[in-house]
């Protein structure tokens, strides 16, 4: 008993020893870390050089690049820093928030792909795929109370009419209603679901807006196949407009 126990172990050792030599000589070279060009991100990544220069010698061009000006980028950062901002390892520094919104808006103002993106950002396709959609939803958590509301009152919205009375002869009116087709890949089993009249798949992003070009309600997701009509239909707004509830804050 004792040696057919011994003769087990034997083998089990020898497995063992077997397995460990062939891992370790078929083991992979270790990836770099970091690629070099990704690494000088923080000495000569855009928002280091070119935006700084835009910011010092051109802001028409600053604007363009990001789609506002110095002082309403400042502010977003500001608001949203609590949100996403990460804090430095001994490894490496974090990306900055400032580096992180300049990136979303980027995205948001081109459509550029983050494969593209990555070389102007130096910030890596796979860590650009969750800095831009937790930015988005950090933008939206963090200025939505402010910035996007929904008349509540009467005289909230007798004002808004007045506005488009004065600002434009528009008479008898609360707001500008439109919709936007956004461009998307086409979802996985996706088929014809999103492929709308433009020839292209989209999701429908619907708006009003006040006199002032200010959003006061959205409506964002409803697929592209469906029309104008069928996207208001839908839609929460009519719904209350319907019921007559637009002034309970149950609404919406």
């Amino acid at each position: 008993m004792d040696e057919n126990r011994f003769v087990a172990c034997a083998a089990a050792i020898s497995a063992i020893m077997t397995v460990c030599l062939l891992l370790k000589k078929n083991k992979k070279k270790r990836r770099l870390w970091v690629r070099p060009w990704i690494a000088r991100r923080e000495q000569q990544g855009i928002h280091h050089t070119l935006l700084r220069e835009l910011q010092f010698e051109d802001l028409k061009s600053y604007i363009n690049y990001l789609r506002m000006d110095e002082d309403s980028f400042k502010f977003i950062a500001s608001k949203i820093s609590p949100l996403i901002s990460k804090q430095n390892t001994h490894l490496r520094n974090c990306i900055s928030v400032e580096e992180r919104l300049m990136v979303t808006l980027r995205f948001l103002a081109t459509g550029e792909s983050y494969r593209s993106l990555q070389y102007s950002s130096r910030i890596p396709q796979c860590t650009l795929s969750g800095i831009i959609p937790e930015t988005c939803e950090a933008i939206y958590q963090a200025l939505k109370g402010d910035f996007l509301k929904v008349p509540r009152t009467e005289k909230e919205w007798l004002d808004i009419a007045k506005d488009l009375e004065d600002k434009w002869n528009v008479f008898n009116t609360i707001g500008a209603m439109d919709g936007k087709h956004v461009r998307i890949t086409c979802p996985d089993k996706g088929g014809s679901h999103h492929f709308n009249y433009k020839s292209y798949h989209s999701i429908i992003l619907f708006a009003l807006t006040d006199a002032n070009y200010k959003f006061i309600y959205i409506d964002v997701g409803t697929n592209g196949r469906i029309g104008d009509s069928g996207v208001y239909n839908k839609s929460k707004l009519k719904k209350c407009l319907a019921d007559n509830s637009t002034f309970e804050h149950t609404c919406w």
